[in-house]
């Protein structure tokens, strides 16, 4: 074992452990990083510090040590509003970082992550792949929802609602006080727990785990019998490089299609890939979501809140609805395929045990994930958009997106930021027929923020949520709904062709064609020729904006970031 043979080269270890707290006996003891998000920074991490000491025990039965390491994530709704969405995207990147850094400088025999949301899952993924060491992921769960099944991705509308007008300020409080009544990822299919489900997808949590409940003793029991499966992959020497192969993620890509997740999962699990030696690319989502049905029936795009995923047989149960186009050979961190997974489940009582809570809630399982023969959308959720406005392409979530605006031809309206364009909407300077531009937003541009505010103001109001689109070189939060078009790249503060649109050329969004074209300039039909030879000649006159950070962390994050639809790792 790695940790043994360290202790022959590095004297000091042993004494600095045991005044750390280890007993003599404990050193000669297979050792296992526990690495968590555990801090106070928002719902999803409060809790696991709790799940932490299970695992711990769960190692001690069998005669293991745990050792603890801590790098708390920021809450992408926290910061949500202000500057502090910039710092987003860019966390994942020195999480992993951080972990490779408290892994490899005293390396262990294995590692047990626990988070649950938007970046620290992902990173916790990235770093997985990069350490390449025997590795479960347990995904820390879901809130419930609140009164009336309320759940955080409507507070953005009320918000719009309360700015215009439309709530009284009790109204809105009253949501605000109700939207999160428990700890675990917010209760809608969001980037969290997206990637909580793309963790299982991908054979890197096991079967049935992703998105139970945070508040449920199910939870509980996975952290507290972690350790017998943590032994035998170190025993075994299973390590991610065997799991996280080409047919595992287009595993994941087929469960995001059928959940309709986020965005979000076109950041990550290229990034992810990209640390396995794999290349993922944005053509293999659209290939993969035009056969696979969308039939998960949760919000943003669908009804019930994500608590009630487990209720209907969770990950498991979305697998075997498409497990005619599954890699079922694929290996898991059980030591078997994904086949062999689904067909032990079937038999040790899982879907009993998930079905007894429906008869609580008065829900029927088929209310929830659809059969695939009556999907909600017949191909997916994603669709890459490409054309001379997206060389690289960009991504739109179809499944939310009113059906009057799949094929349309739109008037530009141009803005640097954010900020001045969620104004303009909120002031009704922004009219039907009209696409909204926000550039300079990408990973170069500002770290690619969320445009999260600005995509609920659009969705509800409803003379513009079917009437108008917005375009970005950023990215839209998981909880987003309505027609937005993101991650179109090469991203602005690169000198991509979004960087070149001006106020009233003509726009021509054609999901069923996967296409986005500038087809107009100035409010007039223009041949394409003559459209690239404006773009041209555009381009020679553009100049690159000072960065807009020019210290820190983020100064090293715009920098060395790739493209969007590269995955905005940090090369």
């Amino acid at each position: 074992m790695k940790s043994q043979e360290l202790r022959k080269i590095a004297p000091e270890l042993d004494p600095l452990r045991i005044g750390t707290g280890w007993k003599v006996e404990e050193l000669e003891k297979m050792q296992i990083f526990i690495g968590s998000t555990y801090g106070d920074s928002h719902p999803g991490s409060v809790h696991l510090n709790e799940l932490v000491g299970y695992v711990e025990e769960s190692l001690q039965a069998v005669n293991a040590k745990g050792a603890k390491y801590y790098t708390t994530d920021i809450c992408d709704g926290e910061a949500q509003g202000h500057d502090g969405i910039n710092y987003s995207l860019c966390s994942r990147e020195m999480m992993t970082n951080m972990i490779e850094i408290q892994y490899c400088a005293t390396p262990f025999d294995g590692c047990v992550f626990l988070s649950s949301c938007d970046k620290a899952v992902p990173a916790h993924l990235k770093a997985i792949a990069r350490l390449n060491a025997p590795a479960i992921m347990i995904p820390g769960g879901v809130m419930n929802a609140g009164p009336d099944l309320l759940t955080l991705e409507q507070i953005g509308k009320y918000s719009a609602q309360y700015q215009r007008g439309e709530i009284t300020l009790d109204e809105f409080n009253y949501y605000k006080h109700n939207a999160c009544p428990s700890c675990g990822a917010c209760s809608f299919i969001g980037t969290a727990t997206t990637m909580q489900i793309m963790a299982e997808a991908l054979g890197l949590a096991l079967p049935g785990s992703s998105l139970l409940p945070a508040t449920s003793e199910a939870l509980k029991d996975v952290a507290k019998n972690i350790g017998e499966h943590m032994k035998f992959l170190v025993e075994k020497d299973i390590k991610p490089s065997d799991i996280l192969t080409k047919d595992a993620f287009e595993n994941a890509i087929m469960v995001h299609a059928a959940i309709a997740g986020s965005t979000n999962a076109l950041l990550h699990l290229p990034a992810i890939a990209h640390e396995a030696g794999i290349e993922l690319t944005g053509d293999d989502f659209d290939r993969i979501h035009r056969k696979i049905p969308y039939i998960l029936n949760l919000r943003p795009s669908g009804f019930y809140p994500a608590q009630y995923y487990y209720y209907a047989g969770g990950t498991p149960a979305i697998m075997e609805a498409i497990k005619e186009h599954l890699h079922l050979d694929v290996m898991t961190v059980t030591g078997k395929t994904l086949g062999e997974n689904l067909k032990e489940l079937k038999c040790n009582g899982y879907y009993e045990k998930c079905y007894a809570f429906l008869k609580d809630i008065h829900v029927k399982r088929e209310d929830i994930i659809y059969p695939i023969t009556q999907p909600l959308n017949e191909e997916g959720a994603i669709a890459i958009l490409k054309g001379n406005l997206a060389p690289e392409g960009a991504v739109v979530k179809h499944s939310a997106v009113p059906r009057e605006m799949h094929e349309v031809v739109l008037s530009a309206r141009v803005f640097d930021c954010e900020e001045d364009a969620i104004d303009a909407i909120l002031k009704h300077y922004i009219h039907p027929g009209e696409a909204v531009f926000i550039r300079y937003e990408g990973p170069k541009g500002s770290g690619m923020p969320e445009m999260f505010y600005t995509t609920e103001a659009i969705s509800s109001d409803p003379k513009l949520s079917a009437s108008i689109a917005l375009l970005t070189d950023g990215r839209f939060s998981g909880a987003s709904k309505g027609p937005a078009i993101g991650h179109i790249s090469p991203e602005a503060a690169s000198g991509g062709p979004i960087a070149l649109v001006e106020d009233g050329d003509l726009i021509e969004i054609s999901v069923k064609n996967r296409s986005l074209n500038i087809v107009g300039i100035h409010g007039k039909r223009t041949p394409l020729d003559l459209i690239d030879k404006i773009l041209k000649e555009r381009k020679t006159k553009w100049q690159p904006k000072t960065p807009k950070y020019q210290k820190g962390v983020l100064a090293l994050y715009t920098e060395h970031a790739v493209s969007p639809m590269k995955g905005g790792y940090m090369k």
